[in-house]
């Protein structure tokens, strides 16, 4: 089918059209975040011990901490990802807010506890007290190429929209912005990643406001919104099917993505800023702000997807070609509605920057923590002077954040590899998680099960997510997108009817057509399966060696019963022993 349309406006309105007044914006969240910096790291109070660095001196607030939280959880690939997202698939993924609600109330009883008590620099240190030293180092191993593998995506996504509207090049903005985050990273340690991720974190909603706010405007009121987006089948979010083979269902976001956003309560960038806090009470409050602040974002993302539907209801820019990637519809969006309010561009800009900022600050700092405490430390024979433990905590974040501005190139070259990065981050989520769970929650679990699960674990996804890249790749599997029309452009020219794909057929592998909402589903149910097998076929464990501590509070309970049993048990046997040698 095609059409005969006249567009009756000119597409490159949405070519550079920033002023002085964006560039004020723009330059001004640079500069803040830079000062904030500067100000800790030379007037604010002296972290002297890498403990003070990493946490804060135990001194932070409550809420700029919930800010930091959302922030870094909320990248520039959030920003722009979860719009287009509801543009061509609907509102499915708003249905992430339940699983935020589900995320917080687990993590707060189950996670947070054993974290909290046990006061440890690294998340990965847990696994060598739970377990040994291997586990720890593996983990750890994981988590660093996972991260370096994250964050220039997280900085390429944001510099790809800046390019967009600005006409800067993307190898001078990704330097520049890199450096910038780098130079205060380390230079204030965690309380700068904290504030800065505060100012950005209003930086972000403001700007998403205000885009919202002209977005109601152009297109008549929050009615037409809901027409337009019912109308075009937007709305549809209850899909109740319970088959594990459609790309999103009502359970394949809420149970699948649960449990993958349950990677955030053993990750070492969140876990590092809840330890900032004072006291376990605090700790959860801030959580509870975070959870609340999440669904705010997620919604105010999700909402702006809706926005762009009803702008392009019936005058699809990917169909007219006035952009030719799915992720450069927010870019478009903005600048055609907004662009003739000076400064709004420009706002818009910091919003994204600020989105990348604080995610790379966060994982960063979290880096530092992680190859000091895991790889550096151990290597010394010598105590390290703090001076020095801290000095080489700040030479990791300059080192790693120079990798990672080195692979932005690499990123920038192989743009097809950005969909595979981030399926290769849920694979390292699912053995991550599944280790943290197996020894918090199964007593029996030892190291060899814990080992074998994770390496079990990490091939088989591996396995999984290789191969539903290729069949993607091939297109042999293809995955359903909602309509769009062009009729409302006025074209004069001819414009081939975009066909719908269908979803994967059947002579695709069966686990390549799983969803890949449920990736750290399955990769920690692999952990547990394979663990549980091997740990029952070895020796287990001596309870009486363990710091109940290390357990769940849930389980924490029957440890302890066991210990006092072992302990009543020795007893008794003492004191019988002792009469029949005294007889």
């Amino acid at each position: 089918m095609s059409a005969n349309l006249t567009i009756p406006y000119d597409i490159s309105r949405t070519s550079p059209v920033v002023g002085w007044l964006d560039l004020t914006f723009f330059g001004l969240m640079l500069g803040s975040s830079t000062l904030i910096g500067v100000y800790f790291g030379f007037w604010g109070k002296k972290e002297d011990t890498p403990k003070e660095y990493l946490h804060g001196g135990k001194a932070m607030g409550i809420i700029p901490v919930a800010v930091s939280l959302v922030s870094s959880t909320i990248s520039g690939i959030t920003v722009m990802g979860v719009p287009s997202e509801i543009y061509i698939y609907g509102a499915m993924y708003w249905l992430v807010c339940i699983s935020a609600i589900l995320v917080g109330i687990i993590n707060n009883y189950f996670y947070l506890p054993v974290f909290y008590e046990l006061q440890l620099t690294s998340t990965y240190e847990y696994l060598q007290l739970r377990f040994n030293k291997r586990i720890r180092i593996m983990a750890s191993v994981l988590c660093t190429i996972s991260l370096l593998l994250y964050i220039p995506i997280v900085v390429y996504v944001p510099a790809l929209a800046i390019s967009q509207v600005s006409g800067f090049n993307l190898h001078h903005i990704t330097p520049v912005i890199s450096v910038i985050c780098i130079f205060y990273t380390m230079l204030g340690g965690i309380k700068a990643v904290v504030w800065t991720d505060f100012l950005q974190g209003v930086v972000m909603v403001v700007s998403s406001i205000a885009v919202i706010i002209m977005g109601f405007v152009h297109v008549g009121g929050f009615s037409a919104v809901w027409e337009r987006s019912r109308d075009g089948g937007r709305l549809q979010v209850f899909e109740f099917d319970p088959s594990p083979f459609r790309r999103l269902t009502f359970w394949s976001v809420v149970l699948g993505n649960t449990v993958a956003w349950m990677g955030l309560a053993v990750n070492q960038a969140m876990v590092q800023k809840f330890l900032t806090l004072s006291s376990q009470s605090r700790a959860r409050k801030s959580l509870i702000f975070f959870i609340v602040g999440l669904i705010t974002f997620k919604s105010i993302s999700c909402f702006t997807g809706l926005l762009m539907f009803s702008t392009y209801h019936d005058c699809d820019p990917l169909k007219t070609k006035a952009i030719s990637r799915p992720d450069q519809l927010l870019t478009y969006y903005v600048m055609d509605v907004a662009s003739y309010i000076p400064g709004l561009a420009g706002l818009f800009l910091a919003g994204i920057l600020s989105a990348a900022l604080s995610t790379m600050s966060s994982n960063l700092n979290s880096l530092g923590a992680t190859l000091f405490e895991d790889f550096i430390r151990p290597c010394m024979k010598n105590k390290v002077a703090d001076n020095t433990a801290n000095s080489i905590i700040k030479s990791i974040v300059v080192i790693t954040g120079g990798i990672c501005i080195l692979t932005v190139f690499v990123v920038d070259k192989l743009g097809s590899i950005l969909q595979l990065a981030l399926s290769v981050g849920g694979v390292t989520g699912g053995a991550s998680l599944g280790l943290f769970s197996f020894g918090m929650f199964y007593p029996r679990g030892n190291s060899k099960g814990a080992l074998a699960g994770s390496i079990s674990s990490l091939i088989f996804m591996s396995w999984v997510v290789f191969g539903t890249q290729t069949a993607i790749a091939n297109g042999s599997m293809k995955q359903k997108v909602l309509p769009t029309n062009a009729d409302g452009c006025g074209f004069n020219e001819t414009i081939p009817e975009l066909q719908q794909n269908d979803t994967a057929t059947d002579d695709v592998f069966i686990l390549y057509r799983v969803s890949f909402m449920y990736y750290t589903f399955i990769g920690m149910a692999v952990v547990f399966i394979v663990g549980v097998i091997v740990s029952l076929l070895t020796e287990p464990p001596n309870l009486q060696e363990m710091n109940p501590a290390l357990f769940t509070p849930i389980v924490r309970n029957y440890v302890e019963r066991k210990i006092r049993g072992y302990v009543v048990k020795e007893s008794s046997e003492m004191e019988r022993l002792n009469i029949e040698t005294h007889n």
